[in-house]
């Protein structure tokens, strides 16, 4: 179930994290309701899976909405959680910059600059997609996997298949 006004209440420069189902939109909340966010064309409540066609565009607009009208239905919470790793910039400079880009188009790439970079450049000065990092490491890990699984098929053929080579020619 989405939270209420009641459960949880942004402060102004914290980032919102909007579950799409595969993946996160982000944010900043800027106050009075309002979030300033990075917004390809596909990007709007409810999208679903066309919401992946932004994996196609170039280009976003910085937008300036409601809350409520960009989360939809979604789940959303409030995630600053790179301030373990990252002091956050002064809630002034963050608004002002966020409010100042409103309006705007941007290049958009959605492994070098989707709305989670956007939104934690603003934040923390610091352009960084956990999303990306994390699908990184997955496609890592699966082709590491390829590579050891192909090493073991290697091996094996050469310990059981060079044994029928070695057979043919002596006979």
């Amino acid at each position: 179930m989405a939270p209420t006004l009641y459960d949880e209440k942004p402060e102004l420069g914290d980032l919102i994290e909007i579950f799409r189902g595969s993946y996160q939109h982000w944010a900043v909340y800027v106050g009075d309701g309002f979030i300033v966010h990075l917004a390809p064309p596909s990007e709007v409540p409810g999208a679903g899976a066309n919401s992946m066609m932004s994996v196609l565009t170039e280009k976003a607009m910085v937008k300036k909405e409601e809350l409520w009208d960009a989360v939809g239905t979604d789940r959303w919470e409030i995630n600053n959680g790179l301030d373990k790793e990252y002091e956050p910039r002064s809630v002034r400079v963050i608004v002002r910059e966020a409010c100042a880009m409103v309006g705007e188009e941007l290049p958009y790439c959605v492994f070098r600059g989707n709305c989670e970079h956007f939104a934690n450049e603003l934040r923390y000065g610091k352009a960084e997609s956990r999303q990306v990092r994390k699908a990184g490491e997955t496609v890592m890990v699966a082709g590491a996997a390829v590579v050891v699984g192909l090493g073991i098929f290697a091996l094996v053929g050469a310990l059981f298949g060079g044994g029928k080579k070695e057979n043919k020619n002596t006979e």
